[in-house]
């Protein structure tokens, strides 16, 4: 008998031509669900009768209750190898092995400035008035040349955006609490004295760090209010660094000038939630990661996980 498999919120229905997966096709049959399940409630019953689940980076939340509730379940496999929404040690004592896969920190670079140059330059309002007829150039773009970046994390994706930066002649500058002038001086940009000072002198703000106890809320009410009237922010990386509501309110008093975001407190965003609406906002719904050449990687390394989980000799082990 076959086993089964669930590739979990599979929204552009693209699993099944992102990958070759017929080295698994003789021994698992492939289920691929394009709907989220919002509650844990509705995922235990949508995977009771699956043996593997693939799932995308850390939005659907795998604690030991879930796991408990799936007895069915040997293989879950999540894209990317960092993942702090599955209960490792849960797992481990119920015999499931969790495998990861290959990505690139690429796209979610590329989207940051996809962002920050559609905020700096009123992209959307003014395609938006073109093709609804209305006023032939309503906004002032602001410019990059000579202005400063403040890079919030100078990571793998936080030093690609800052080398993009100083490509376009912005005047660069990083901070994060584990940051040394030698990382800094490496990736050609200041060293910024503090978090503080990095946000009152910067006329952008990027988000690249990773999320922790350290940098859950790093940015709230007190450090958006040290931004200025006419800074912008952009967040890629995860929506509990930067205070949901704090940010909502500088952006409905106008304190900034606006706000680019791509990762929210609840994905996918409910209808009626604040941030579709909010003023001066820019908002993508968690595009950092899909790209053509990520979905090949994710689920090709998945394909692979699979196949080498059959023969025994499971791969990108996870939670070891």
């Amino acid at each position: 008998m076959k086993l089964r498999c669930a590739v979990l919120d599979d929204y552009q229905s693209v699993a099944a031509t992102a990958a070759d997966w017929s080295p698994v096709a003789d021994d698992v049959d492939v289920v691929s669900f394009a709907e989220h399940c919002a509650t844990e409630d509705e995922l235990a019953a949508r995977l009771a009768e699956f043996d593997i689940v693939v799932t995308l980076r850390e939005r659907v939340p795998f604690p030991a209750t879930l796991i408990e509730r799936l007895p069915r379940l040997r293989l879950l496999v999540a894209s990317g190898m960092r993942n702090t929404s599955i209960d490792y040690a849960a797992a481990e004592r119920h015999g499931v092995t969790v495998c990861g896969t290959a990505s690139t920190a690429t796209p979610p670079v590329e989207l940051t400035w996809a962002l920050l140059l559609g905020l700096a330059r009123g992209i959307v309002t003014e395609a938006n008035s073109l093709r609804e007829g209305g006023p032939w150039q309503s906004t002032v773009g602001a410019d990059l040349h000579g202005r400063r970046l403040g890079v919030l994390g100078l990571g793998k994706i936080g030093s690609r955006v800052a080398a993009v930066g100083r490509a376009f002649g912005m005047d660069v500058v990083a901070w994060s609490r584990n940051l040394t002038p030698e990382r800094a001086q490496e990736a050609g940009v200041g060293l910024a004295a503090s978090k503080e000072e990095l946000l009152k002198t910067s006329d952008f703000v990027s988000v690249h760090l990773v999320l922790s106890e350290r940098t859950r809320g790093l940015l709230g009410a007190r450090g958006l209010g040290l931004m200025r009237p006419g800074s912008f922010l952009v967040n890629t990386s995860r929506a509990a660094i930067v205070d949901q509501e704090a940010l909502l309110d500088v952006l409905r008093r106008g304190a900034i000038a606006g706000a680019a975001v791509d990762v929210f407190d609840v994905e996918p965003l409910p209808a009626g939630h604040p941030m579709r609406s909010a003023p001066r906002l820019l908002a993508t719904p968690h595009l950092g990661y899909v790209s053509q050449a990520n979905y090949a990687a994710y689920y090709g390394d998945a394909v692979e996980d699979i196949r080498a989980y059959l023969d025994g000799e499971p791969v990108r082990r996870l939670g070891r």
